[in-house]
């Protein structure tokens, strides 16, 4: 795993133009899916650490109605291996195209429903609980979706760029970021603070409707993966013989290697949630600084990972996932400390760069990790376990990170608790990759490389 992939990461066939074609269309249309379904994700944190408090959590005290919303947001990561293991199964016995459809269409429709729903002033109890819900489907799409995206694209790569044809994929997130800040700064403009907290903040949701219209042209217009469809064939050969279920494969005989890849990215998805959601809230309501101001930060952040993304999955094409993956770990755990020194002197520049740092190390980590999650495990059960791996690190690292660093703050009155917490998320990465490497290295590992 070290080194970079062979020849079988790829099916091997004469490239036509066509299939040139072909591959372009699906990288393009994963790479959508990806942005589209983590813009909607998305919108749901920045109006966490805006509104949602107060108009669907009013009691008690500001801390007490944003842990609330926080909370919620997190419930939605709790969902998401739901989601991972129902398109999983499936993906990896009926197509990954379906599933992707699906899950696009239950986003579409949860995200909408949060622009329409009724506040607690309102509908009261009925308010928040809905609220819940809908988060819920928002967790199981997204849990569904990404699976579906990165093995269409990867599954779909010419030889030698499985890496980089990942990476499009991965690309959604800082998408999906600066779409979804952009809407909100727009909407904040636009509207003064009293229109903004009464319907100013819906927009950015009901513009997550459109997501339809993607899962449509996919339906229609993207075909299933070669490599699924040789592990159909293969597995249509097997069908007279015992047969395992792709869930009940992973669960007995590679459990471990989900969860080490489950702890691999756990500091990824915690910082990157700090970054774009719990810095937030933080720099607003607690340092006093503008809400357009920091949202910009984010907004151009996510800018230089467009760039920075697709650099480091092309780079670990060539010299290997892990060096490529481990090197942003080892960069998370040793800035961990500056960032929040930096994001404590209330300044706007120092903010800018504590964020800039922050983001280039995750882009390095994020930009191979899909095609690393891919190679873990064999195409039969592929979607099931890369999918598994990555929403356990979304519950341990990202969906309760803003909760917890929160938590941090109101405990210990200091922001070094926040940045001991990337800390040892980081540690815990750096041991997992070790073990995967010398897993990989002793044969052991699953997938094709």
């Amino acid at each position: 795993m070290d080194t970079a992939p062979s020849a079988a990461s790829a099916q091997p066939r004469s490239v036509t133009p066509a299939d040139a074609r072909n591959r372009r269309k699906v990288a393009t249309a994963a790479a959508l899916a990806s942005a589209v379904e983590w813009y909607d994700y998305f919108v749901f944190g920045i109006a966490a650490a805006l509104v949602l408090g107060d108009l669907y959590f009013p009691a008690g005290s500001p801390s007490a109605g944003v842990l609330a919303a926080f909370a919620t947001f997190a419930v939605g990561f709790l969902a998401r291996p739901l989601g991972g293991v129902i398109a999983g199964h499936l993906g990896d016995q009926r197509g990954r195209k379906p599933m992707l459809v699906l899950a696009l269409t239950l986003m579409g429709v949860a995200t909408t429903g949060i622009g329409l729903l009724p506040t607690y002033q309102t509908i009261g109890i009925a308010a928040p609980v809905l609220l819940v819900l809908l988060r819920v489907l928002q967790g199981i799409a997204v849990g569904a979706q990404w699976g579906g995206a990165m093995l269409l694209a990867t599954e779909y790569a010419p030889e030698g760029k499985r890496g980089l044809y990942g990476s499009f994929v991965q690309l959604g997130v800082p998408i999906g970021v600066v779409t979804a800040n952009s809407v909100f700064l727009v909407a904040g403009a636009a509207t003064s603070e009293s229109a903004f907290a009464a319907w100013g903040w819906r927009v950015p949701f009901l513009i997550g409707f459109f997501v339809l219209g993607l899962a449509w042209y996919i339906h229609t217009r993207v075909e299933e993966t070669p490599e699924f469809r040789a592990a159909e064939r293969a597995l249509a050969e097997k069908e007279k013989g015992e047969k395992s279920s792709p869930l009940r494969t992973i669960l007995r005989g590679h459990l471990g290697t989900v969860l080490l890849a489950g702890g691999s990215f756990a500091v990824n998805t915690a910082t990157f949630y700090i970054l774009i959601t719990g810095i937030l809230d933080y720099t607003t309501r607690e340092l006093g600084m503008e809400r357009s101001a920091v949202l910009t930060v984010s907004l151009c952040v996510s800018l230089t990972q467009l760039v920075l993304i697709p650099a480091s999955a092309a780079l670990s094409d060539r010299i290997g996932r892990i060096r490529i993956y481990a090197l942003g770990a080892v960069g998370l755990a040793l800035w961990a400390v500056p960032l929040f020194l930096l994001i404590d002197t209330g300044s706007l520049l120092w903010l800018a760069v504590a964020a800039f740092v922050t983001g280039c190390f995750l882009s390095i980590m994020y930009g191979p990790q899909a095609a690393l999650f891919a190679e873990l495990f064999t195409p039969e059960m592929r979607y099931t376990g890369a999918s598994l791996g990555y929403q356990i690190a979304a519950i341990l690292g990202g969906g309760l990170a803003p909760f917890i660093m929160v938590l941090l703050l109101e405990a210990t009155g200091t922001s070094m608790a926040v940045s001991a917490y990337i800390v040892g998320l980081a540690l815990i990465a750096l041991v997992s990759i070790k073990v995967l490497a010398t897993r990989a290295s002793s044969g052991l590992g699953s997938g094709s490389r």
